[in-house]
């Protein structure tokens, strides 16, 4: 039986606190862990077809310090399937609201990996009052296609191409990074960009301009700080996890 406030199903166990949250026709799942306290609440989006399970490495620790959501967008991990656009303004409606309806309340540190970075990039534009810092894990830029993706082999561009099966369509994809270009403007909140340095299926100079299109994230905000995972590719959460740890704690722990 549906709550009045959108709560469908709870579920508590050691690994937190798990919740299904009906947004605009669709069950969202949620994971909580960790309590508030006197820090802000850590929101945590994934990359393109990815889920909550992304963080599993770094969630323990983080727990310890602040209170860390976790969520599946529409048709992943284990939310239900959309019949909505899937394209980042969507879902950061959807976000939002599911925020508002868990009584999950600012402010926060998000952190977004690769197109997650593009989802939480638009909701700090968004609700910028409600934000204490924005971090961005190898995020994609919003002129990745027209700049980074002529670089790259045709093989890999096809095999990019096919990859959009599992949320949204490329065209869906694109839009997103359209939506994002359309709303940037300067943030005065703090922004680390976390930069993977260290990707085998890239050649010298697609890595090289790689990271200068991550260095360019840094003009979103007058507060920004650049990191390079000299050792990671594209998931930093997974080869150097203590990066990541450190980057949200410190953020964390300043507001």
């Amino acid at each position: 039986m549906k709550s009045k406030g959108g709560v469908v199903r709870v579920r508590e166990n050691k690994e937190g606190r798990e919740r299904f949250v009906e947004i605009d026709g669709c069950i969202l799942y949620a994971h909580i862990v960790g309590e508030k306290g006197n820090h802000p609440t850590v929101i945590m989006d994934a990359g393109y077809g990815d889920y909550s399970k992304a963080w599993k490495k770094i969630i323990p620790e983080l727990s310890e310090l602040t209170e860390v959501v976790m969520y599946d967008r529409a048709g992943l991990g284990g939310s239900e399937s959309s019949s909505n656009e899937r394209t980042s303004e969507k879902m950061m409606i959807e976000l939002k609201e599911m925020l508002v309806k868990l009584n999950v309340k600012p402010p926060y540190v998000l952190v977004g990996h690769s197109f997650g970075g593009v989802n939480m990039r638009l909701f700090a534009t968004e609700y910028e009052d409600e934000v204490a810092g924005l971090i961005l894990i190898d995020s994609t830029h919003e002129d990745y296609r027209e700049r980074f993706l002529p670089t790259m082999s045709l093989e890999f561009r096809d095999a990019y191409q096919k990859q959009f099966i599992h949320e949204g369509s490329y065209d869906e994809f694109m839009e997103s990074l359209k939506q994002m270009k359309q709303k940037r403007r300067k943030l005065t909140i703090p922004l680390v960009v976390l930069c993977a340095g260290n990707k085998a299926h890239y050649s010298a100079d697609s890595q090289l301009l790689w990271n200068e299109m991550q260095r360019e994230l840094l003009a979103l905000s007058e507060d920004s700080t650049f990191t390079l995972a000299t050792n990671s590719a594209h998931y930093i959460q997974h080869d150097e996890p203590e990066v990541v740890i450190h980057t949200i704690k410190k953020m964390v722990r300043s507001f």
